[in-house]
């Protein structure tokens, strides 16, 4: 049988992933239809972007699953109307993507490269590094993404901690969990990784109390999402010199207001959430690996559970 999948992401990168996911679909030899517009009683997986036109999924009456384009998912799981199956898209490139800008800017604070920056003034004051196994650093979600950058550190050496919700495991990292596991990764932490989900659990992780646990002059590295941290405390923080430094890639509101004090901030760098983004060759492969999963009768991978927002 040949089932029909609908592209309803942005209708400007449609010419970008129609041929990528004709290609994967025919590499995988999923017989299908793909159009950007299937009607709803037609339609059997939406490859969806919540920025793209579909956002009442009452009429897709025959739907199997909803494949999403964005690793989070916080503006999709309020919608009521989604009741069928949601996947959140884990995406190599992606994936890969985050890996280096999070060892990037990891390698940044533990070499002090902002310091010869801005000291290059004729003086000769040499200032060795520790060694990365003398550094600690804790990243806070293992999930997918947490999961590889804190082995990716690991791997280089770097004394590392990895704390989430639940209980994980992985070689190499002293995994933590609960409230108690959060006060104790932190206490320990020079650099701080944010890796966790927007969810109603995580907003304001790193908070007045919470950045009072840190080492003073700690630095915090947040490519995760906005809402993880208050950004009073985190000014504040920075004001009193408790924290060294932030880099920050996301945040509340996107693009950060032009007269946010982040910008002005001199311990504040940055980004304009450029830590990941979906690579379309590679989230081609992974959507159609779940539209195959589907088809075959297989469970689908990364589905989002709807109780705990990812």
């Amino acid at each position: 049988m040949t089932c029909n999948v609908l592209y309803a992401g942005r209708p400007d990168a449609w010419p970008t992933y129609q041929p990528l996911l004709r290609a994967a679909l025919d590499r995988a030899g999923v017989k299908a239809d793909l159009r950007n517009d299937f009607s709803a009683a037609e339609t059997d997986y939406i490859v969806y972007a919540p920025n793209g036109p579909v956002q009442d999924f009452t009429p897709f009456t025959r739907l199997k699953a909803v494949l999403s384009l964005w690793a989070g998912v916080e503006k999709i799981t309020p919608n009521t109307t989604l009741t069928q199956p949601l996947c959140r898209m884990v995406d190599p490139g992606l994936t890969e993507g985050m890996v280096e800008w999070v060892t990037g800017h990891t390698l940044r604070y533990h070499l002090s490269l902002d310091h010869w920056i801005t000291h290059q003034d004729g003086s000769w004051t040499p200032r060795v590094p520790p060694l990365a196994r003398e550094r600690r650093v804790t990243v806070l979600g293992l999930g997918a993404l947490g999961l590889a950058c804190a082995s990716s550190l690991a791997r280089l050496g770097f004394d590392v901690t990895g704390w989430s919700r639940s209980r994980k495991q992985a070689d190499g990292i002293a995994c933590l969990h609960g409230a108690d596991g959060l006060q104790q990764a932190l206490t320990s932490a020079e650099i701080v990784i944010l890796l966790l989900p927007d969810t109603p659990a995580t907003e304001n992780t790193l908070n007045a109390e919470t950045l009072a646990l840190l080492p003073k002059g700690a630095k915090i590295i947040n490519p995760g999402r906005g809402p993880l941290i208050d950004d009073a405390a985190l000014i504040a923080a920075l004001n009193s010199g408790q924290i060294g430094h932030a880099t920050l890639d996301v945040f509340r509101v996107e693009p950060l207001p032009a007269d946010h004090p982040y910008w002005a901030h001199p311990n504040v760098t940055v980004t304009p959430h450029i830590a990941a983004e979906t690579r379309p060759i590679t989230a081609s492969e992974a959507i159609v690996e779940n539209i195959r999963r589907g088809e075959a009768g297989e469970p689908f991978l990364h589905l989002v559970d709807r109780n705990l927002g990812y």
